[in-house]
């Protein structure tokens, strides 16, 4: 069995200069093919349950997805909850068999978002699985501006929540589908430099490859969240499934030819982060 909470997963990853994939999950097809990715490079992965997946499919049943790919797999797999929003999401992912738990609470004030994240730390950490907050908020592409993250208030909420990862706002957006930004490396270097917490990368996709490799050799940013390059790989080879036979239709036989693809697009996406 190689499920294990994202502290185990991102403390060796801050000690040895590499980084972490939390990749978004949407479904069976994808999750199954991230896994067979991180075997054949031989690299930890977190399998990560964010909004959109959740109105989809139970997190109960996703819960046993995740468990039964991690025990299966020959890699370290996170089951990880992404952007839990209240203490019932979170306390349903726990129930439901998830080690790590994000509670997103970087929209609300300072001292609330402290406070219910500490609130949900405590919680994970009593059923022995592991917490991510957020402090600054990262917007979204076309959509909500981000508020980046004040360095002060970053070392503030690492030492008051007790969380064991901190994603920050430094430059990075949710749902970019090209990579022509980049983070704002001095403000990285500033929060890092007034904690210890493994610091985490939400819109990874939008991240230049090179950045993403030589953040996660030298940085603390031990995981970069990444969806929406993955989501586009499979959407692609999903297309191509369809159009080829128009009279095709078993959707296990198209969805089998997604598989590839995807393996082959997240092996790119898991090499840039792996050691010097």
């Amino acid at each position: 069995m190689s499920l294990v909470t994202l502290s185990d997963a991102l403390q060796p990853a801050l000690r040895d200069g590499y980084a972490v994939a939390g990749l978004v999950t949407l479904g069976w097809e994808d999750m199954r093919a991230y896994v067979a990715a991180a075997e054949a490079e031989g690299v930890p992965i977190i399998l990560q349950a964010g909004p959109s997946c959740r109105e989809h499919t139970p997190l109960p049943v996703l819960g046993k997805m995740f468990r039964h790919l991690a025990e299966g797999a020959s890699v370290p797999v996170v089951a990880h909850l992404d952007h839990g929003y209240t203490h019932e999401d979170c306390r349903i992912a726990i129930d439901s068999g998830f080690t790590s738990v994000m509670f997103d609470g970087s929209r609300k004030p300072l001292a609330q978002n402290i406070a219910e994240t500490a609130a949900i730390a405590e919680m994970a950490h009593s059923a022995g699985i592991s917490c991510e907050g957020e402090i600054g908020f990262v917007g979204y592409s076309g959509g909500e501006g981000s508020d980046g993250t004040d360095p002060d208030e970053a070392a503030q909420f690492a030492r008051e929540t007790g969380v064991d990862a901190m994603a920050i706002s430094v430059g990075n957006v949710h749902l970019q589908q090209n990579k022509e930004g980049g983070l704002d490396e001095a403000r990285i270097r500033a929060i890092e430099a007034v904690t210890e917490v493994p610091l985490v990368i939400h819109g990874g996709s939008g991240v230049p490859v090179a950045q993403r490799s030589a953040l996660a050799r030298g940085s603390k940013i031990c995981k970069f969240n990444i969806g929406t390059e993955l989501r586009m790989a499979f959407g692609n080879a999903l297309r191509t499934a369809v159009n080829a036979d128009p009279d095709r239709f078993d959707r296990v036989q198209i969805l089998k030819q997604t598989h590839e693809p995807v393996v082959e697009a997240t092996r790119r996406v898991l090499k840039a982060f792996k050691g010097a």
